[in-house]
């Protein structure tokens, strides 16, 4: 019985198994809603990857950064050499410094103001000629001026005063001493003569002014003729030594010198501000350059005493001469200081130079130079500025402090 059991059993369960499998085939078809879908994959079928796998994007390659080109240094520009101008001691380039001077003689007479050429000037100087009436030479070297004039005649002093630079020395006609030297030594053993009567297509007649207060000239003529005489331009020893300006707290408060010819008062009044003597003269209590409108307004005021005396040359005209060669009285002022020195000279060709009471050569400013000579005995007035105001010390502290 048991046996037979055991047998029927084991029918049963091959016959469920058979069942499960014909079972199993057809569900393939009509899956159950149920029916797990890992399952059904794992049933024999590939597996089924729900998301394609990422395809993998090349980036364009950015083109390499081209490095910055190198900016060039830029050429160092050298700094221009400067050098004193001889006469002046202002800073100009060695080949201005070189330039050879010409002087001219320049009128003096009322109808001749407003003169053209003040403001170029390097050296002016002023001393007396017959009648009573002045004459003016002015020196030009480191500046090309504008018009000049009106041009007149030479005298021998002013010779002399010229010959301290072998100048070219520009004038018309002249004292028949005056010539007589020209004519001996104008080829540059004492200057260079450039007489208008020789040299008439540098100099012109203006229509503004009446003979013989209307002949002018230039620069750019003055320099040809001075080509043509053969005045090389070159290097040159100054005369006198030159300083820079005081410093502006320092300098005193106004000041006057007063001179006088016997046709013309000059007056120089001490500006403090532009460290200058602003110039005055008769019928003119600010002088001008006609060429230009500029005050007249030197640096330095030079007042010398010299003897004059006729020159008694057979003319009615009753010219002058004087002692320019030796020594005499001086006033020297600068820097809105007037001291009372000496004039020196030692020949024709030697500088004049001047001195303090202790026999030291002055120090002038830097600048333009009015030398004023008068007749020995004649009357100087100097009156002196005030003293410069104290420093106020609070000027050296600011309102945060």
């Amino acid at each position: 019985m048991k046996r037979v059991l055991v047998a029927l059993l084991a029918v049963v369960a091959v016959g469920g198994g058979l069942l499960v499998g014909m079972l199993m085939a057809g569900g393939g078809a009509k899956a159950s809603s149920t029916t797990d879908p890992s399952q059904v994959a794992g049933a024999g079928s590939p597996p089924v990857l729900a998301t394609a796998p990422p395809t993998a994007t090349t980036s364009p390659t950015a083109p390499p950064t081209p490095a910055p080109t190198p900016t060039p240094a830029p050429t160092p520009v050298p700094t221009p050499v400067l050098v004193p101008a001889p006469l002046t001691g202002v800073l100009v380039p060695p080949a201005v410094a070189a330039r050879h001077p010409i002087a001219v003689m320049i009128d003096d007479l009322g109808p001749a103001r407003p003169q053209s050429g003040f403001s170029a000037a390097s050296v002016v100087w002023q001393a007396p000629a017959e009648g009573g009436i002045p004459r003016y030479m002015l020196i030009f070297q480191e500046n090309i001026p504008g018009e000049v004039g009106p041009v007149r005649s030479s005298r021998y002093y002013y010779i002399a005063w010229a010959a301290e630079w072998r100048a070219v020395y520009a004038h018309a006609g002249g004292s028949p001493q005056a010539l007589q030297t020209l004519r001996q030594k104008g080829n540059g053993q004492l200057v260079y003569n450039a007489d208008e009567f020789r040299w008439g297509n540098s100099f012109w007649r203006v229509k503004k002014r009446f003979p013989p207060h209307n002949l002018y000239t230039d620069g750019d003529h003055l320099r040809k003729i001075a080509k043509s005489v053969k005045a090389k331009d070159g290097p040159m020893e100054p005369a006198w030594t030159f300083g820079p300006d005081l410093a502006e707290m320092a300098r005193p408060r106004g000041g006057r010198i007063q001179v006088a010819y016997p046709y013309n008062q000059i007056t120089y009044r001490y500006d403090w501000k532009s460290n200058s003597y602003l110039r005055g003269v008769t019928g003119a209590a600010k002088q001008t350059d006609g060429a230009t409108g500029a005050r007249v307004a030197p640096k330095n005021v030079v007042i010398m005493l010299m003897k004059f005396g006729p020159l008694n040359d057979g003319s009615h005209k009753h010219r002058l001469e004087a002692d320019v060669v030796g020594t005499g009285t001086a006033w020297i002022a600068t820097n809105g200081t007037t001291i009372k020195g000496t004039w020196r000279k030692k020949s024709l060709t030697d500088p004049t130079q001047f001195f303090d009471a202790n026999g030291k050569q002055v120090t002038l400013t830097v600048g333009q130079t009015f030398v004023q000579v008068l007749q020995t005995g004649s009357k100087v007035t100097i009156t002196p500025g005030d003293p410069p105001p104290p420093p106020d010390p609070r000027s050296r502290y600011s309102a945060a402090d």
